[in-house]
């Protein structure tokens, strides 16, 4: 195990960077969460079928990258530090982590050359570790009825992915109905997905904590890159601005609490990587016509250990540093123009996602077989 960069992963975070900071700066962002259509696809269908980040996780017999949880994490790493709009962690990490794990071929691929979106219709505040309410049913004749609510993703997908009980259906997104409803964060919507005798067809056995567990291990690794933006560009900052003929970052107390977010910031950043190499270890072996790299089996419970560990500390981090860079970017900190408020809000929705803090510090102690508080 190495938790340092690939020369692989470098380029291809270089790849992903150049093309942010030319496509999607602060203004840029804040220009189109001020529209009707937050989600910027044109930047979604080139990062996809230019740079390929649509099928990093799919095996290159099926038209994707072949590559691993690794260089999935590198991407959004650059994509939270961008609060970038688009549907990756949506379609290319969870969608496709379900579709692996069921073993379908002909959606997987539409999915890899970014010419289709999928969502996974699950709430985005659904955790791994406890049973979902459901709220979709299965008709006699084969159609799906039900609501699901605070889906992400779903109002730009072409293809809605419905777990029932333990089975994944494929329903075309024109089947149902999709209302967007306020949501923290703007640059990533959340909608109320609605299913009035839908025809959906059934592709597999579906294992929804592996594929949510993946799903949050994965989105620590966008935490720790708003957790970054937050620190470099508050660091930027208190360099430049001065108080009493002095930068206010040689302030003693400033120094201080700069050093606790970087510590903070430093630890994230190894519980990210961390738990983006064991996902990106090998598993049990799959279908014979579909090798997913999955989590079950020895490396699987060390996977989902360190996906829990980096889902409880790094959802906390990046909150903390982006209230921390508000506060210490003074007025120009609470105002609109500024993007400090996007990654704030990124933070907070985001501690939720997947799973709170507390649900995986209780992962935690199961997993790693903790007694008990008396």
């Amino acid at each position: 195990m190495t938790l340092l960069y690939t020369e692989v992963e470098e380029e291809l975070r270089a790849s992903v960077r150049d093309l942010l900071a030319d496509r999607c700066g602060s203004d840029a962002v804040l220009k189109r969460i001020e529209s009707d259509t937050p989600y910027d696809m044109e930047l979604w269908k080139t990062l996809a079928r230019e740079i390929g980040v649509a099928g990093l996780l799919v095996p290159e017999e099926y038209g994707g990258a072949g590559a691993s949880a690794r260089e999935a994490a590198v991407v959004l790493e650059e994509l939270g530090r961008a609060v970038a709009p688009v549907p990756f962690l949506t379609s290319a990490v969870l969608a496709t982590k379900a579709l692996l794990e069921v073993g379908e071929e002909d959606l997987i691929q539409e999915l890899a050359s970014g010419e289709t979106t999928a969502a996974l219709v699950v709430p985005l505040a659904a955790s791994p570790y406890r049973p979902p309410r459901e709220t979709v049913t299965v008709g006699e004749d084969g159609t799906l009825s039900g609501e699901v609510r605070g889906v992400a993703g779903a109002d730009v997908a072409d293809v809605l992915l419905v777990p029932v009980d333990s089975a994944l259906y494929q329903v075309e997104a024109e089947h149902a109905r999709i209302e967007v409803v306020p949501s923290l964060d703007l640059t990533r919507p959340v909608a109320t997905v609605t299913f009035s005798g839908a025809p959906g067809e059934v592709l597999g056995h579906f294992e929804r904590r592996e594929v949510l567990a993946f799903g949050a291990g994965l989105l620590a690794s966008e935490q720790l890159g708003v957790a970054e933006w937050c620190l470099d560009t508050t660091l930027a900052y208190i360099k430049e601005r001065h108080q009493f003929a002095r930068p206010i970052g040689s302030f003693q107390a400033i120094k201080h609490r700069m050093a606790d977010l970087w510590l903070d910031v430093v630890r994230a950043r190894a519980a990210a990587r961390n738990a983006a190499d064991l996902l990106a270890a090998p598993s049990a072996p799959a279908p014979d016509h579909l090798a997913p790299s999955g989590t079950s089996g020895a490396a699987g419970a060390d996977a989902e250990l360190a996906a829990a560990v980096a889902g409880s500390w790094c959802s906390e981090v990046a909150l903390h540093v982006a209230e921390e860079s508000v506060q210490l970017h003074g007025g120009i900190g609470m105002t609109w123009e500024h993007p400090v408020h996007l990654y704030l809000k990124r933070a907070k929705a985001s501690e939720i996602a997947l799973g709170t803090p507390g649900a995986h510090r209780e992962a935690v102690a199961e997993l790693a077989d903790l007694p008990a508080p008396a």
